[in-house]
């Protein structure tokens, strides 16, 4: 079994951890945990995870490199992880938004393999939508972090040019099926439901309406005309939230989320 070290165990990185473990990829023992402050861990060291403020330690420990920090903090942790880095050794796995491959191997050097992840908040339920991307990286460990990412949801492998629009459309896009959400639920209100009844009925209406698609493998508008009757109210509905911009925000907003996605990292940082 490989060594793991996440460096940065925030939220992406202890939830990654977690599902590891579960879907029996990993045993706690064999993941090392990082973060300045160890005391946030100590349930996790508690379960058997391998928990340090010591970076370069765990890299020489490590067989698989994980960089779960935040774009501000790379080139720092990257300048002090690099001794300790052995290219016939270590495969770096980066989950950073809007950092690139070469951006990485620029800093560790170039014959180290590298593979780019964007997984969602979904991942502490083992709900992501994870998009892997790599230019160096060998078949073999593409299909081991392909199967290492799928513990914790589902992974496509995409050019690494569409990683900042995944960022906006899978990690941003959790955001804003929650406003979605969050916007029905006060329109449930308004008509005259209690605001916990009318909360739990649009969630669980959307989690209809995503597992509608992916179990039926079908388009949005197909499931939409089974819903839609001539003169009918949700035709009508439907037609009164596009007249006020509806899909057209949604896409602007997704537009503008990529353009600030690529704009998170510069080698200055």
């Amino acid at each position: 079994m490989k060594k793991i070290a996440i460096i940065g165990s925030g939220n992406i990185g202890l939830s990654l951890a977690k599902g590891l473990v579960k879907a029996d990829f990993a045993k706690a023992g064999d993941i090392m945990l990082t973060r300045r402050n160890v005391d946030h861990l100590q349930p996790f060291a508690s379960a058997g995870f391998i928990v340090s403020n010591d970076n370069k330690q765990a890299v020489i420990s490590a067989d698989v490199v994980i960089l779960a920090v935040l774009p501000q903090q790379l080139n720092t942790v990257l300048d002090e992880i690099k001794p300790s880095i052995n290219s016939a050794k270590h495969l770096v796995i980066s989950v950073i938004s809007g950092v690139s491959c070469a951006a990485v191997r620029e800093k560790l050097g170039d014959d180290v393999e590298v593979i780019r992840v964007m997984p969602n908040t979904a991942i502490a339920i083992g709900q992501s939508m994870t998009c892997m991307a790599s230019d160096n990286a060998s078949a073999g460990n593409i299909t081991d972090v392909t199967k290492m990412f799928e513990t914790v949801g589902s992974v496509v492998k995409i050019n690494e040019d569409l990683m900042t629009s995944a960022t906006a459309l899978c990690a941003c896009g959790i955001a804003f099926f929650l406003r979605a959400i969050r916007a029905a639920s006060q329109g449930g209100v308004e008509i005259g439901f209690h605001a916990d009844e009318a909360l739990k009925m649009a969630v669980q209406t959307a989690k209809g309406a995503a597992d509608l698609l992916l179990l039926h493998g079908t388009h949005p508008e197909s499931e939409i005309d089974k819903v839609t009757s001539p003169k009918g109210c949700t035709i009508a509905g439907l037609n009164e939230m596009e007249h006020n911009g509806f899909s057209s925000s949604l896409i602007k907003g997704i537009k503008l989320s990529a353009l600030k996605a690529g704009n998170l990292y510069t080698k200055e940082s």
